[in-house]
């Protein structure tokens, strides 16, 4: 039940939506979260946690686990009504994803949101995605309890009133204020995946034209613990390509095959000795839904906890 005391917390980390021009230079996330709500109508009782100011391209996935690591430490508050994280759009995306692994069946709403434009812009959009957020991540369902749909959708992405699931979401424009978008299926959720992914490293690899195995086996000698393939159309490649993750899989270093085509469901059916079907003989797991950047943070998260085969290619297919 939420009382009179509850209050919907609002998590700032940074990004666009804090920033503002410093000394008539570039613009950076120096707004702390109170001042962002400043003049905001949130039609609820709201608590401000700051927790980081960091331009969300440099996230690393030790920042995003502390991001849910704080995320946890509210849910753990009865007094929590809601919780609305504020980001960068460079990498929410991949934020909402872990969230969605870790705290994905919570009894509350967490709210995903940020902003196109910066707190110093004429036209900023983020007052508006953050009262939104805020009224959204505050309804109550019948007895006063947490509006809910199904287990496993507690988080949400809400960015210029569009409604996403985690799931599948990804940036597709660099411009509009309506910038993100979903290759999941309609009703889609994360599966459960609460291990720790600071620590893990899980490189993506762009795969263009005629690609060779340079960067894959440059990868692997970095010490990836898992590679992510930004391959062409429905996950396919070359046959040098083929060769190298066959030898990334001997040496136990999981493949996941996904694309550069931003929708669509992805299949393993070409051949010719590159294609999806001769990547996963090679040992590669195929990414039915997520692109690169989702699938990093699903891969690390199963590294983490050590999944099998058989795991990896349940949870990306």
């Amino acid at each position: 039940m939420t009382g009179e005391s509850s209050s919907v917390v609002v998590i700032a980390t940074g990004g666009t939506i804090a920033s503002r021009r410093v000394d008539d230079g570039p613009s950076r996330p120096v707004v702390s979260g109170g001042g962002l709500l400043a003049g905001v109508e949130p039609g609820a009782p709201v608590r401000v946690v700051d927790v980081m100011a960091q331009d969300s391209a440099t996230l690393t996935l030790s920042h995003m686990q502390r991001i849910s690591d704080a995320v946890g430490e509210v849910l753990a508050e009865p007094e929590t009504r809601g919780v609305v994280v504020l980001h960068g759009t460079d990498s929410l995306e991949e934020t909402a994803l872990l969230l969605a692994l870790q705290h994905g069946h919570a009894d509350r709403r967490i709210v995903v949101t940020g902003a196109q434009f910066t707190a110093d812009h004429p036209d900023s959009d983020g007052p508006a995605n953050i009262e939104a957020a805020i009224r959204f991540a505050a309804a109550e369902g019948p007895a006063g309890r947490p509006a809910r749909r199904s287990a496993g959708d507690a988080v949400v992405v809400l960015f210029g009133r569009r409604l996403l699931s985690p799931w599948g979401a990804y940036k597709f424009s660099a411009d509009s204020t309506d910038a993100f978008r979903s290759a999941g299926p309609a009703g889609a959720t994360a599966p459960r995946e609460t291990s720790r992914v600071d620590g893990v490293r899980i490189d993506i690899v762009a795969l263009p034209p005629g690609a060779d195995a340079l960067h894959i086996r440059a990868s692997a000698a970095a010490g990836a613990d898992g590679i992510v393939l930004q391959a062409l159309g429905s996950g396919n490649s070359t046959a040098a390509v083929v060769a190298a993750v066959r030898e990334c899989v001997a040496e136990g270093i999981p493949v996941v095959v996904s694309s550069r085509v931003p929708q669509g469901a992805l299949a393993p059916t070409y051949g010719g000795g590159g294609g999806g079907s001769d990547l996963r003989e090679a040992g590669a797991v195929h990414s039915t839904t997520l692109r690169p950047g989702q699938a990093r943070i699903l891969l690390a998260a199963l590294v983490a906890r050590r999944a099998t085969s058989a795991e990896l290619w349940a949870a990306f297919g």
